[in-house]
């Protein structure tokens, strides 16, 4: 679960999309068996980026 609070908080910080967004993706990465912090942040931005 902290992997997960990182990654979220990292994600808003820079983007400044919207939590509840980006948390769903995370959460969907998290569950597929992404458990790193770092890798979990890198793809998000990579997804809010694309968009």
């Amino acid at each position: 679960m902290d992997a997960q609070k990182i990654a979220v908080d990292a994600i808003v910080a820079l983007t400044d999309c919207d939590r509840e967004q980006v948390a769903a993706f995370i959460r969907r990465l998290y569950l597929t068996g992404v458990k790193d912090p770092k890798r979990l942040t890198f793809k998000g931005l990579q997804a809010m980026a694309r968009g």
